[in-house]
């Protein structure tokens, strides 16, 4: 089936998409050689979960059979397919200090082969007072990112299928303004029961073309696997994921409280038991594990809750009183035959749990 389509009049298009993906991949060993330590990178944009599923879940994205929820397909484009066809998701979340994130989907069915989507993202920082350096006021001034993209998927056969996406995005911060493009490329397995989903993909390939002053900051590249399972007639699906496969040293080494390890008395290495080493090496795994889960109450109401040791490690706070929930996430949906409605919760750390809004509808 596959063969009698690329042997077709389509031969040339498959070209110039194989062309497109393997530059791509190219370009995600270019991110990976440069490196980069965790938060060293601009366009935060890009890390945030565009939908209130896939906050409520905890994950970056997903992986999972769903022909309606458009969303899917904006965080993991080999996962578009023909039933978004003319839906459309709107998302809004109320981030902190006055700063706002939306985005928008729009699935299409055209003429050439596989199915395309359509996204926008904004995030708006707010509004600030300007000064000059002997802190004369010079006014008020927005920041802003906003990004398109157009993602496009092929499937293979009737379990696997590849897509691509697209992603120029444009920063203005007062009179300073940088342009950059971004590519995510994915390839995701889906079982006949649907039950099964796993993806791999490379996000946030690309690079800033103009800086905002002559520096070029690397963009927030990650390589990460992804599944979903749901066992015969359980009531609940299970997402998890392990995202930062090319960088596995994510813990953070407080300079306020660093690693003792050399005695300050007799200058010898401070010799530890044998269980801080497999701590420390489960430590390392978790950091990199997401975990979500979500009750199925006959296909019209949904509650999910989701988790990220790494930020319930790094965001907790200092005083054992308080009871940290940092990194934890909760939400429900509600899906009809006209339109789906998500909200979720996700808690940063103690005093900030945006909430995130999401509907979705055929139009």
């Amino acid at each position: 089936m596959v063969f009698n389509i690329i042997s077709s009049e389509n031969k040339q298009f498959w070209r110039i998409a194989l062309f497109a993906i393997v530059v791509c991949l190219q370009l995600s060993i270019a991110n990976t050689v440069q490196g980069q330590v965790a938060g060293m990178n601009t366009l935060s944009l890009l890390k945030m979960p565009s939908s209130a599923r896939t906050a409520a879940l905890g994950v970056d994205y997903l992986s999972v059979y769903s022909p309606t929820d458009v969303n899917v397909g904006l965080d993991n484009p080999s996962l578009i397919s023909d039933s978004y066809s003319r839906r459309l998701a709107i998302n809004y979340v109320g981030l902190f200090a006055g700063s706002n994130f939306g985005s928008a989907a729009y699935g299409l069915k055209t003429k050439l082969p596989g199915s395309f989507l359509f996204g926008f993202r904004f995030n708006s920082y707010g509004m600030f007072e300007g000064y000059d350096e002997e802190e004369v006021p010079q006014g008020k001034f927005f920041a802003s990112d906003i990004a398109l993209s157009a993602a496009w998927a092929m499937p293979i056969d009737s379990n696997f299928s590849i897509g691509v996406s697209l992603t120029p995005i444009l920063s203005q911060y007062e009179s300073y303004t940088a342009f950059a493009i971004a590519a995510n490329v994915a390839g995701s397995y889906v079982s006949d029961d649907k039950s099964f989903a796993a993806t791999i993909q490379a996000r946030n390939i690309g690079v800033q073309v103009a800086t905002f002053d002559g520096t070029r900051e690397s963009l927030p590249f990650d390589l990460s696997a992804a599944l979903s399972y749901k066992a015969d007639r359980a009531p609940f699906r299970i997402f998890f994921e392990m995202n930062h496969l090319t960088q596995w040293h994510l813990h953070y080494e407080d300079p306020l409280q660093p690693t003792v390890t050399t005695d300050p008395y007799t200058g010898e290495p401070v010799k530890k038991p044998w269980y801080d080493g497999v701590a420390n090496l489960l430590d390392e795994v978790a950091r990199h594990a997401l975990l979500g889960v979500e009750a199925d109450i006959k296909s019209v109401f949904f509650v999910r809750i989701g988790y990220r040791y790494r930020q319930n490690a790094e965001m907790g706070a200092d005083e054992r009183t308080n009871i940290n929930l940092s990194g934890f996430s909760y939400g429900f949906g509600i899906r009809t035959k006209k339109f789906e409605f998500g909200f979720a919760r996700r808690n940063y750390h103690l005093g900030q749990a945006p909430n995130y809004i999401s509907l979705t509808l055929k139009i």
